[in-house]
């Protein structure tokens, strides 16, 4: 009981750390969104006769970029949130997987406690590290005590079963933080994407009827405008899906080789007591 309050304390600790770090990450990221895009990409010697107001140099995509409104900062933060979250989750999730391949170190894992070697995987976990590691750690620790006591084999089942849903509840949630975020920009970078495409169409549009004639220029601009909304706004949402799903992937896997590990030591438990018997 008291590693498992110990384990909820410091599980609580770093959901708030975790929970800090994403929301200076989202602030930080859209005013750095914001200053890219007033002061490098608005800077005056990105137009003609230095004048962020008129037309930018011709081939010069800082400026064109920054013609693209008020909607372009936003979906710069939101772009470079797709890349701060994917990169720390690939961090994260590198470290739960521990040091060596995760499939190679659960068939070791198998191999040692179908052998009885239950001190020998032990101690392969502590090599391999990682939230993997610490889960069949503390089922092949539970598969120790369970022996001790001479449990039958369906209390015992169900004892080591216990402690790995309870080590997996403290190790594992940390992989799924800042997903949602990820998944959120799939929709928000399409949505942000989309409402600059519409105001830039709105801004082309007004121009012309302000105009009484057609007026090339602010055709472009307003156009300009909306296809360039558009294509960060497409951008930012692929860049999140593709993190989204590889990362979801990733923790499917980490949770697969813990069930398998787990099934592993069950079942070894099962055989001693068959052969006992």
């Amino acid at each position: 009981m008291t590693n498992v309050s110990n384990g909820s304390v410091e599980n609580g600790a770093s959901s708030k750390g975790s929970n800090l770090f994403a929301a200076l990450t989202i602030v930080i990221c859209i005013a750095i969104g914001i200053l890219i895009w007033k002061f490098i990409m608005g800077h005056p010697s990105n137009f003609e006769n230095n004048d962020p107001e008129g037309h930018p140099l011709p081939g010069n995509y800082l400026g064109m970029v920054y013609k693209g409104g008020f909607i372009v900062p936003i979906l710069m933060g939101l772009l470079l949130m797709s890349l701060v979250f994917s990169i720390e989750r690939f961090f994260v999730i590198g470290k739960a997987a521990g040091k060596a391949n995760v499939e190679k170190f659960v068939k070791n894992v198998q191999t040692l406690v179908a052998a009885g070697k239950v001190d020998e995987a032990i101690a392969e976990c502590d090599a391999q590290e990682g939230s993997v590691a610490n889960v069949v750690r503390a089922g092949l620790t539970k598969y120790q005590e369970v022996k001790k006591e001479g449990f039958d084999s369906e209390k015992a089942t169900e004892t080591i079963q216990k402690e790995i849903e309870e080590a997996t509840s403290l190790e594992m949630p940390m992989l799924e933080k800042n997903m949602t975020i990820i998944a959120t920009l799939v929709s928000i970078g399409t949505l942000m994407g989309l409402l600059g495409t519409v105001s830039g169409m709105i801004k082309a549009f007004s121009g012309l009827a302000a105009a009484g004639a057609p007026d090339q220029a602010a055709l472009a601009t307003g156009i300009s405008e909306a296809l360039i909304n558009t294509a960060t706004g497409i951008g930012t949402s692929t860049l999140a899906i593709i993190s989204y799903n590889l990362f979801t992937s990733k923790i499917d896997k980490l949770t697969y080789s813990i069930d398998e590990a787990g099934f592993a030591i069950t079942q070894a438990y099962r055989r001693m007591k068959g052969k006992a018997a």
